[in-house]
């Protein structure tokens, strides 16, 4: 076994609530929140079984997150049983297991899943920053949407970004 950094439980911490922030302002599409969680030279990489996204740069992650998060679409993000090592002082790696709902109707397609997510965090200036967010799907169904689902609250629908018409 390892020999791995112990830090103390507050750093923890910081990282889990960065990562469980991060979560919550992708599905409100928060991205003036999710813009202090990266670090200005952040990456992703994210591969479904129907795509694969990759970006470099904070603001190219955020511009990409706004356009798939938009008002015509429903998400859910909920990740759980963090592995979190400290590479350093300054330095952890977390892995993460994710379930994920995201109902798009505008293209009118239901996509489920569950992922792992492998992550890369910094602390600077006295905290904790995303510096590189991956995950691999675990597994990915892609269902066709034949009818309108009878939606009662679509925080999106209010605060996500208005797509030009179709």
């Amino acid at each position: 076994m390892e020999n791995k950094m112990a830090l103390p439980l507050e750093d923890l911490e910081q990282i889990r609530r960065l990562k469980y922030a991060y979560c919550r302002c992708i599905d409100t599409a928060n991205i003036a929140e999710l813009k202090t969680l990266f670090t200005e030279d952040a990456s992703v990489r994210y591969q479904g079984g129907s795509y694969l996204f990759e970006a470099q740069g904070r603001d190219r992650i955020l511009e990409a997150l706004e356009n798939a998060f938009h008002a015509e679409a429903i998400a859910l993000h909920h990740v759980n049983h963090p592995e979190i090592d400290f590479v350093s002082p300054s330095e952890a790696t977390g892995v993460w297991y994710l379930k994920d709902w995201f109902c798009d109707l505008r293209h009118k397609i239901i996509t489920e899943g569950s992922a792992l997510y492998r992550d890369t965090y910094v602390k600077r200036d006295g905290r904790w920053w995303i510096q590189r967010a991956t995950y691999e799907r675990i597994y990915e169904i892609v269902t066709p949407l034949t009818q309108t689902p009878n939606i009662t609250a679509h925080w999106l629908a209010r605060h996500g970004k208005k797509l030009p018409p179709a």
